[in-house]
Order: C-alpha cells, then structure tokens, then sequence
C-alpha cells in the first residue's frame, strides 16, 4: 500500500495548481515548467549513439556519461560561465599503485569590472575565464546576460541583472544618458530584440519564494478578487432580468 496519495515526484507539480500558487502569472508558471538541461561544460558530449570499435570493427553503442558540478551558494554572487565544483578521485603522490584519496577540483575566479550600456554602472563581479570568453563570444556583457538561459546562468546575481535590464528596455527609462537623447535611443534600439512586456519582465529571475510574495502583496493591494466582481455582477444581471419578468406579469393581473 503507497504512503503517500501521490508520488512525491509531483508534488511540486502539484503545488502549482492550488492556492496563491496558481493565481501567479501564467507566463511565470511557465518558465517553472520548462526544463533545458545546460549545456556541457566539464563533459563532452559524444554527439552519437553508435560508433565502430577501432579494434573489433563492431558497432557499439556509446553512452553520455555527464559530469554535474556542485554549485555552492557563492555562486549566486558571481558568474561563473557553468563551472562548479567537480569532485573525484585521485592518486596519492601520483602514484597509481597508491591508494586514491577524493578531491574536489574548483574553478579560477577573478574579479572584473563588467559595464552594462543598458544599465550605465559598472559593476564588479567574480568570473572565471570561461564567463570572459562567453562575453567577448556575444560581442558584451548586456548581450551576454540578455541571451544566456537561466540554466547556464545559473546565477542569482545574474537573473537579478537581466531583469532590471529588462525592465529598462521595456520603460525605455529616459534616466539613461538624459542629456544624449540620440544615445539613449541608439542603446535601446541596438537591444530591441529583447524587450518584454513590463509586466513579465517584472517576474524574470524571481524565486518561487519571492514570487509568492509578490503576488501576495499584489492581492493586498486589491483585495478583492476578480471571481467575486464578476459573481456580483451575474447576481445583478439575474435580478434585473427577475424583476423584468415580475413587472409585465403584475401589469397584465
């Protein structure tokens, strides 16, 4: 017999259907549901099912075998382009006939001033190089976090960038450069690809914490749900249309 009414799997799934979870925007609901794995970084994909065996000459099948890093909470506050923390395995005194003591191999970080022309502010971050080749790949920083996922991201610090970078392009805030009109609208229309509604860029990079929080203060602000109007509103209609019926039965008695 199960212990549990539903598997344990679901239950987030679950959570999401009831309650101030789903009242949350739908877009948002959304981007929870999607699942992208990240894209290699410490492993390398073969790219096939089958390859031929150098020695035999047989087909063979191949298996992926990733390599998922740990990412520790100082992640959140940098960039780190995908790399964690990778434990295994290695040789005493590199000596294979030793015995093999565990190791976690973790990745360079350098601190960087990175400028955004969206957000005018330099900001200083730890990176690895990887991050800096990833930037110089997009042609800058803005493009960098404005195309990278959230799953190679994987960094608070970097949603909470995209966002406000969001929320600039989607207000077209004239704070940027006010006294450089013809600057100002060059930087937005050079990132126009990328502009959002406000009202979704005002949930990108939000946990689902912060989100309910968010939508509890905006139930706060109007306490009154929309069902409930629309109920008061049906009562209204019912009892004008019951009372247009009593008048002409009254006038013919």
């Amino acid at each position: 017999m199960p212990l549990h009414k539903y598997p344990p799997a679901i239950w987030n799934t679950l959570k999401l259907k009831e309650g101030i979870y789903a009242r949350l925007p739908a877009h948002y609901l959304r981007s929870l549901q999607e699942t992208r794995k990240p894209t290699p970084v410490h492993w390398k994909p073969h790219g096939q099912k089958y390859r031929l065996n150098p020695k035999s000459g047989l087909r063979e099948r191949v298996q992926d075998v990733p390599v998922i890093p740990y990412f520790p909470p100082e992640a959140n506050d940098g960039l780190w382009g995908g790399e964690g923390w990778v434990s295994g395995y290695r040789y005493a005194n590199n000596d294979k006939l030793s015995a093999r003591v565990k190791k976690i191999w973790k990745p360079q970080l350098f601190k960087r001033d990175l400028y955004s022309e969206i957000l005018d502010k330099t900001f200083t971050i730890p990176v690895t190089m990887r991050t800096l080749d990833l930037i110089d790949a997009a042609y800058g920083f803005d493009f960098y976090i404005l195309k990278t996922p959230k799953e190679d991201l994987n960094s608070k610090l970097g949603m909470e960038l995209k966002r406000a970078m969001l929320l600039r392009l989607a207000t077209r805030d004239p704070s940027l450069h006010p006294n450089d009109s013809a600057k100002r609208e060059n930087i937005y229309s050079k990132y126009k690809a990328f502009e959002i509604p406000k009202e979704e860029a005002e949930w990108v990079g939000l946990t689902l914490e912060e989100a309910v929080e968010k939508q509890r203060l905006l139930e706060k602000k109007d306490p009154t749900p929309l069902f409930k109007e629309f109920v008061d509103e049906l009562v209204q209609e019912m009892a004008a249309q019951k009372l247009e019926e009593t008048i002409p039965n009254e006038t013919k008695s």
